[in-house]
């Protein structure tokens, strides 16, 4: 479990909870070389390991936009 007031950078697999922006900040982001986490959450917003199985496996970046999580694959 990471939990981090601003962003957090995995390099490597990311695994079990990544909490991000944990006291508001809502500009927090999230990046990961391969993602395999059961939860991920920015600013009290979250998706369950069933949300991002579009990226799983892959290196990718999450971030919010207003009240929704986005993610984008790492080049």
């Amino acid at each position: 479990e990471v939990i981090a007031d601003g962003n957090i950078h995995i390099y490597g697999s990311l695994r079990g909870r990544a909490i991000a922006g944990a006291q508001g900040h809502e500009h927090a982001q999230i990046y990961c070389q391969n993602l395999e986490a059961e939860l991920v959450s920015i600013n009290g917003h979250y998706w369950l390991s069933e949300s991002i199985e579009e990226h799983w496996a892959s290196p990718v970046y999450i971030h919010l936009t207003g009240t929704e999580l986005m993610s984008s694959k790492l080049i």
